[in-house]
């Protein structure tokens, strides 16, 4: 009875009257009870009827736990499990706009920039699970590859399938922040969100990229702008060999960061610096602490009610007793 609640538990002070009716019984059986003799009778017939008079108390205590149970039953014990569901109050709308670029390859980032930033953006996303996100994918041109969705299955399933040359190479910050922009500009969503990452600087697209800031402030959109590579030099794809595989050697990193922060600043964002795989991944979890999606939590009961137990069996109990009482005791009561 420990697991159980009771709806009307006020009735379980009926429980004291038990005790007195034990109390009151025994008074009137110390008053009452007569010496039983059996003269003539046999020693066998005596022995058995002395047993069944030291028994006789029992269906007095059969009673009583019968009348403990309808009380308890009175009571209305139930069990209960408590269900809880959230939903969200306030929705963020994230559109994450990646840099597919050759030089994204660079190993600076295990094993590279672009498989790194795959694995913490599908983490994120994962983290993730009450918002519509959106990405967008750029190099010397953009594209949507996935628009806002709230399948993230969808998200991770592409999310594997980004790979460099896809596009014409270059890095046009432009359009990829415009392409963003435009996917969030009918959002109704009270928070809008662009999370833009690059690993060099604005040298193709015919879109400004502070022109493409302007319109993202304008329809009230934050971008957070993510510059990742090394600083100073970096292992990064330079041509390819006779057998068609990419070669390696120490370039500069040039990452155009006062561009990357002037984006931010403008769009109420902040800018950040991605050096290698553990700093990336602070990144992340920093926009994700920075932006949390409100929700509300809503709390379901489910009852199971036990009434009906302890008043079956307070019904056998006392069915026990009249049974007893009328076949075997008739003759000592």
């Amino acid at each position: 009875m420990l697991n159980y609640q009771f709806e009307n538990i006020e009735f379980l002070w009926l429980l004291l009257i038990i005790p007195f009716l034990v109390v009151w019984q025994w008074f009137k059986n110390k008053q009452q009870s007569p010496e039983l003799k059996f003269p003539g009778a046999s020693l066998l017939a005596a022995q058995g009827a002395n047993w069944l008079a030291k028994l006789r108390p029992l269906l007095y205590a059969l009673r009583l736990i019968a009348i403990a149970l309808v009380i308890v039953a009175m009571a209305r014990p139930r069990t209960s499990e408590e269900n809880s569901k959230t939903k969200s109050a306030e929705g963020i709308d994230i559109v994450m706009a990646i840099d597919v670029s050759t030089s994204m390859l660079s190993r600076d980032l295990r094993p590279n920039r672009l498989e790194a930033t795959k694995k913490v953006a599908s983490d994120f996303i994962q983290e993730r699970p009450n918002d519509r996100i959106g990405m967008v994918v750029y190099a010397g041109e953009s594209y949507t590859q996935t628009p806002l969705t709230s399948d993230h299955k969808i998200i991770l399933n592409t999310m594997k399938d980004i790979k460099n040359g896809l596009i014409q190479d270059g890095t046009a910050i432009g359009m990829g922040l415009a392409t963003a922009v435009n996917r969030l500009k009918e959002s109704k969503a009270k928070s809008k969100v662009i999370i833009l990452l690059t690993d060099g600087e604005n040298n193709a697209g015919n879109i400004d990229p502070m022109t493409a800031a302007q319109l993202a402030e304008e329809f009230k959109i934050r971008a957070y702008t993510i510059g990742v590579g090394t600083k100073g030099t970096a292992p990064t794809p330079y041509a390819y060999d006779m057998r068609g595989n990419l070669m390696y050697r120490n370039l500069p990193v040039n990452i155009d960061e006062e561009l990357l922060k002037n984006i931010a600043d403008q769009t109420g964002g902040k800018y950040f610096r991605a050096t290698d795989n553990d700093k990336l991944n602070e990144i992340y979890g920093e926009i994700d602490k920075l932006e949390r999606t409100k929700l509300q939590e809503l709390k379901f009961y489910s009852y199971d009610e036990k009434f009906e137990n302890f008043a079956l069996a307070a019904l056998i109990l006392f069915a026990l007793e009249l049974l007893l009482r009328f076949t075997v005791y008739r003759s000592f009561i």
